[in-house]
């Protein structure tokens, strides 16, 4: 069973700025409730074909997984990709202006879960689709309580 899950929020920043923070993976034990540790697996600065390791919890259970990343343009997207551990994914970030000079954030994560997670599959989508929300929801806060530039 594939899993689809796009969510999207407005965040009042200019689209630059949200990209730039959301995109370096240093920050993302701040907005990511769930990741626990991410680090920069080649040399900076990120780049296609850059590696990522991330430490994180879903659904209970602990994980640990490489994301690469296939698509770069830096301020409008992000496409990574993991073909480790139980759950392969892509995960894309898209930032797009709003005529107001805030940016709309989507995020999305797609993949077919294998072994242990297609026993669970039909709770992934609500569970991923909630923990998203949440995450956007963070993400929102802390760039909005960050000094705009």
């Amino acid at each position: 069973m594939p899993v689809d899950v796009t969510t999207t929020i407005e965040i009042g920043r200019y689209r630059q700025q949200v990209a730039d923070y959301a995109m370096d993976p240093a920050n993302a034990t701040a907005w990511y409730r769930n990741i626990d540790s991410a680090r920069l697996l080649t040399p900076g600065p990120l780049a296609v074909g850059s590696a990522m390791a991330f430490e994180a919890r879903f659904l209970g259970r602990s994980l640990a997984y490489t994301y690469t990343i296939l698509v770069l343009e830096p301020g409008k997207r992000l496409v990574m990709a993991t073909t480790d551990g139980p759950f392969p994914m892509e995960t894309t970030y898209a930032f797009e202006d709003t005529s107001t000079g805030s940016t709309i954030m989507t995020l999305r994560n797609r993949g077919e879960p294998t072994g242990f997670s297609r026993l669970v599959a039909p709770l992934i989508a609500p569970a991923m689709r909630s923990a998203n929300r949440k995450d956007l929801q963070q993400l929102k806060a802390v760039i909005e309580a960050a000094p705009a530039e």
